[in-house]
């Protein structure tokens, strides 16, 4: 392959030459010739720096999609398969409907039901009619010749190629793709905070018959305290860390950015690092997810920006009257509509096929269920219908393609209110010029607080409150969501409405609501679909707020201050709690506690190490373990309001809630058990976390810094607790693809970046695990951004990649 490869050089020299020679004004010739690609079709000129880094260059925006879907087949080819079988529903009949679905894109547990959920949207046609609308409402003819290119590209690879990964080395489901099935891949993660929630009962709902008995109707409370800890546990799983300065902070007077996202390390959510590069057109570097063709979250020349996960519920349920005489009638305005019967064959490996019905309303499918422990009983005279807004919305890479060409933060939040593209994430920017950005501009059912007020169900008076999801009255028809004048699709908020701080000294968010974006400049007015305000804020958001505000108030930050943020590892859980938790552990009589089990441990020794522990969670840290394993027993036995002597204060929030209170229920308890469990394991209480909290890539330990979203780490890592194995193996979310970027005033911007997995999931790659090796020694990657720059790599490698004829 490498030979091969080389012969390409003086080639890719000459196109990349012309390429870079192409004037800004050729970009009509250019639109024109993407119309018609044909001339040898579709190419591109990939670039290779250290740590396996493409740089794409290309023509056109079709050439740049196949230069992008190549580079990432290259990477990840079987992750990439995994998902495009799964967006066109054929998971059961490769590996049967009872195993597991792929988690990137659903909620369902298992194949069948994604499945079902995924082959119902290809049959109704729904991604090919978003395709086929007209922007701003569909995507736009260089978005669609990115997906065009891709799926180009990707075939392009597995023609070319030969697959040595063996999590799909030979395996049939490897096919070419289609530029629908590309936009499938876009369409599932649009929807992955909407319908995504409810595969599992969208595709299991079934009207009451004298089989199948009507259930009593969801207890309100129970509903209500299931939404919340299931919008919390998706957060958790998929949430985010990003940090705005502006230039009146900074030691040159320009922006700074931090991103730090919080992704899983596996499966098709996972980050792929690139540089994409239009000559006069577009040039960008940042992490894509993958199956896209745009940079998520990125840099270029003069901007930077990230995402966190927001608040914001991207659903809503409609409450239908039934008519009695047929649970599959609803009256609206006392009218009766029937529902819409969707039939759905799936194929399934060694049975026959499965064919189910879904129902579908004038709001969205009917549904019974959110998540595993949200239940949305069909009885003989209610149903719920789901509203997903994000159903509609195939514009987030319209909106990736507006940050890339952004000069600055206005035109970051003029492209957000352009596209209204973005379903489940706030955006964080700074700029050369010294400006920040925060906005929470999502795609968001349009639920006022007065429309909530005048037309929730009882069931959705609790809900509401609580959780932010509106059940709304379905019989009526003046409970229609409306729409606001500036927005580009029905039942949606327009930008007027959305949460925005512009200019502050830093904008900072760690997955909680706007309110404290900036301590001292709260933001409130917004509806509370958006989510909370005057309410505690989350141990990572506290911790964050104390370490920004304190690099703000000092003054002349580089990207040096970024790069030591991410590093820190400081727990804000630890500095609350460690001294008081050593300190009653010290007056524990006989240095002892009794377990959940009944038996006494002898707790002598984790008390010396809870009152030495540095309260970090660096790898060589001695205390962190065992702080961690007592943490997370003590807050899932004793209630948040429980474990604190001062309560939380909306007006010191940020300070609030404090002083652990050791003398609560279940303190001496979830000590005990902590030690006991470390012991059973073979784990000194004193171990280094390095030796145990580790991710195992071919066959080499490599620790991992950080800890778990209790803790409130800004280097949030959710490690797999394995005793058997070593204690922490494998690590199932957390910290992804990172930068720090700031400016010199020089053409070129000064990024730091680093992807805590690496590259590529094939184990036989050189880049399997050389930025995991990197993440767990706290270096980084000086990013190639310059032609300068990147031509100087010592790790230089030039490819062409084509088409055959």
């Amino acid at each position: 392959m490498r030979t091969r490869l080389r012969r390409f050089t003086l080639t890719a020299v000459a196109l990349l030459t012309a390429a870079t020679a192409l004037p800004a004004t050729a970009a009509p010739a250019q639109d024109r010739q993407e119309q018609h690609p044909s001339r040898g079709g579709l190419s591109a000129v990939v670039r290779y720096t250290e740590f396996g880094i493409p740089h794409v260059l290309a023509r056109s925006h079709a050439g740049l999609g196949f230069g992008t879907g190549w580079a990432q087949a290259a990477d990840q080819v079987c992750t990439l398969a995994d998902g495009f079988l799964t967006v066109r529903g054929e998971r059961s009949r490769y590996f049967g409907a009872d195993a597991p679905s792929d988690p990137a894109l659903s909620s369902a547990t298992r194949n069948l039901s994604s499945d079902l959920y995924f082959r119902g949207v290809r049959q109704a046609g729904t991604v090919e009619r978003l395709l086929a609308a007209p922007a701003p409402a569909g995507p736009s003819r260089a978005a669609k010749d990115l997906m065009r290119g891709f799926a180009a590209g990707y075939n392009a690879w597995l023609e070319q190629n030969r697959i040595t990964d063996p999590a799909c080395r030979d395996a049939a489901w490897v096919r070419p793709v289609t530029t629908l099935d590309v936009a499938a891949r876009g369409y599932a993660l649009a929807v992955l905070g909407g319908q995504g929630r409810g595969v599992d009962g969208i595709t299991a709902a079934q009207p009451p018959t004298a089989d199948r008995p009507t259930t009593a109707a969801p207890d309100a409370d129970g509903t209500a305290r299931a939404a919340r800890e299931l919008f919390a546990a998706e957060s958790a799983d998929m949430g985010s860390n990003a940090v705005a300065f502006s230039g009146a902070t900074t030691a040159n007077g320009r922006g700074l950015l931090l991103g730090n996202p919080h992704y899983p390390w596996q499966g098709g959510r996972r980050f792929w690092q690139s540089q994409q590069t239009i000559p006069g057109r577009l040039n960008v570097s940042g992490g894509s997810l993958l199956g896209t063709a745009t940079v998520s979250i990125g840099h270029n020349a003069r901007v930077a920006w990230s995402h966190t996960v927001a608040t914001g519920v991207t659903l809503n349920l409609h409450q239908l009257t039934l008519d009695p005489a047929d649970p599959t009638v609803y009256v609206v305005d006392g009218r009766p509509e029937r529902m819409t019967e969707r039939h759905v064959t799936v194929a399934v490996k060694d049975g026959p096929p499965v064919t189910r019905t879904q129902w579908w309303t004038r709001y969205g499918p009917v549904v019974t269920s959110l998540g595993a422990s949200v239940p949305l009983p069909w009885t003989t005279t209610t149903a719920y219908a789901l509203n997903d807004p994000n159903a509609a919305n195939l514009r987030a890479s319209d909106t990736a393609l507006g940050f890339s060409r952004a000069r600055s933060t206005d035109d970051v939040l003029a492209t957000l209110r352009r596209t209204q593209g973005l379903p489940w994430v706030n955006t964080i920017a700074a700029d050369s010029a010294g400006h920040t950005l925060f906005t929470q501009s999502q795609v968001l059912p349009r639920v006022t607080d007065e429309l909530a007020a005048r037309c929730s169900t009882p069931l959705g008076q609790v809900t509401y409150p609580s959780s932010g999801l509106a059940v709304l009255d379905g019989s009526r028809g003046d409970c229609a969501l409306g729409r606001d004048a500036a927005a580009v699709q029905p039942g949606i908020f327009g930008p007027a409405r959305m949460p925005v701080l512009e200019d502050a000294p830093y904008a900072e968010n760690s997955n909680d609501s706007a309110w404290l974006t900036h301590a001292e400049r709260p933001l409130t007015g917004y509806e509370r679909v958006f989510g909370t305000i005057g309410t505690v804020r989350s141990l990572r958001t506290r911790g964050a707020l104390q370490d920004v505000a304190a690099m703000a108030g000092r003054g002349g930050l580089t990207v040096r201050d970024l790069q030591a943020q991410q590093f820190a590892d400081r727990v804000p859980a630890g500095d609350l709690a460690a001294a008081d938790a050593a300190k009653a552990c010290a007056a524990l009589p006989g240095g002892t506690a009794t377990g959940s089990d009944g038996k006494a441990v002898d707790v002598t020794e984790a008390c010396r190490v809870l009152a030495d522990w540095d309260r970090t969670m660096d790898t060589a840290g001695r205390g962190a373990l065992l702080f961690d394993r007592f943490w997370r027993k003590l807050t899932a036995r004793v209630p948040a309001a429980r474990l604190w002597k001062v309560p939380f204060s909306a007006s010191d929030p940020v300070h609030t809630p404090n002083t652990l209170d050791t003398s609560a229920p279940g303190f001496a308890t979830a000590l005990a058990d902590a030690v006991a469990e470390l012991r059973a394991a073979g784990i000194a209480p004193d171990s280094r976390l390095g030796e145990h909290q580790v991710v195992v890539r071919n066959g080499q330990r490599i620790p991992v810094p950080g800890g778990t979203e209790s803790l409130g780490v800004w280097n949030k890592i959710e490690p797999v607790w394995d005793p058997v194995n070593g204690g922490y193996t494998e690590v199932s979310t957390g910290s992804s693809y990172i930068q720090a970027v700031g400016w010199d005033g020089g053409p070129c911007p000064v990024a730091r970046t680093l992807l805590s997995y690496s590259q590529s999931s094939n184990p036989h790659s050189a880049h399997f695990a050389d930025q995991t090796r990197l993440f767990s020694a706290e270096r980084w990657v000086t990013s190639r951004f310059c032609e300068k720059d990147i031509r100087a790599s010592p790790a230089l490698r030039v490819v062409v990649v084509r088409e055959r004829s």
